[in-house]
């Protein structure tokens, strides 16, 4: 199958871009890695009558401290985020989550905003995001707005996102001491999309977790908090007993649908095995010791 005729522009700002998506009399799309979009043309499954090809916009490139943020331009590839000694330092839960995504060919083409932007709940990005409480950076029009990854996905590949404006950067906090992180997957086969996933991110003071945020993807509609889960590990020890209380109200938290070839009981099972899992390796990780 082939994708239908379509208008393709390539534009050099953000500014441009979004004069472009404007102009369009009918259906447009940024195409940035499109890793995602490209195969759903020739699938069918979308038929825009405008491509803007916003892949050689310099703004959107770039990762840079500013203030106390990590700021990760829309347009930095998944090899990129792999390989950035500043994302490895501030942000090493997408290191760890960008060494499980797909396979190199993809990583070297696929965009950081491509994947939040479509908001798949089974991709690593989202659930990364809101374990960190990263922020967006929407720009349309009339300005940029910033939305917190928490607010962005609202249902199965929706988010705020309004036609028109683009995702043009995110900011991730930089970690206060005591930030602990770990992303892990189960998955049938390396580079497949996990059967489920766990970004963790926990900030002790000694011994005491002071706050955990506990993110899942491939578990319902958007990635999904656990904030039963983190309320059960909050001011207290890492130890025993606040891990199993965590895994246990987990069945509060998540409610994954049935699926043909993967029950929700199953999946809800392996939930509970990546939290034993991760918590555990997070209590044994010396504070400063987050890259991948």
């Amino acid at each position: 199958m082939k994708a239908r005729a379509f208008d393709y522009r390539r534009v050099a700002s953000v500014a441009e871009a979004l004069d472009a998506y404007a102009a369009c009399e009918g259906e447009a799309r940024f195409l940035a890695g499109g890793q995602s979009l490209l195969p759903a043309l020739n699938l069918r499954l979308d038929a825009p009558d405008l491509l803007i090809d916003i892949g050689r916009i310099e703004s959107l490139r770039g990762i840079a401290i500013e203030g106390d943020r990590l700021r990760i331009g829309a347009l930095t590839r998944h090899a990129e985020t792999l390989a950035s000694p500043l994302i490895a330092e501030h942000a090493p839960l997408l290191t760890q989550a960008a060494a499980y995504m797909a396979h190199p060919a993809i990583r070297n083409l696929g965009t950081m905003g491509g994947s939040l932007a479509l908001s798949d709940p089974a991709s690593e990005l989202p659930a990364c995001m809101r374990a960190l409480g990263a922020e967006f950076e929407i720009t349309g029009r009339d300005g940029t707005r910033t939305v917190a990854a928490d607010d962005f996905f609202l249902d199965l590949f929706e988010n705020v996102i309004e036609p028109g404006e683009m995702l043009t950067a995110v900011r991730v906090p930089l970690p206060v001491p005591g930030t602990r992180m770990r992303f892990e997957e189960i998955a049938r086969r390396r580079g497949d999309y996990a059967l489920v996933g766990l970004a963790a991110h926990l900030v002790l003071t000694g011994e005491t977790v002071e706050s955990a945020r506990l993110a899942f993807c491939s578990v319902g509609p958007t990635p999904m908090r656990a904030p039963t889960a983190e309320a059960a590990l909050a001011g207290r020890p890492l130890d025993a007993a606040a891990i199993a209380e965590a895994t246990a109200a987990l069945a509060d938290d998540l409610a994954p649908d049935e699926d043909e070839g993967f029950s929700a009981a199953a999946r809800m099972h392996l939930a509970r095995v990546l939290l034993g899992r991760v918590l555990p390796a997070l209590r044994e990780q010396e504070t400063g010791e987050m890259a991948a």
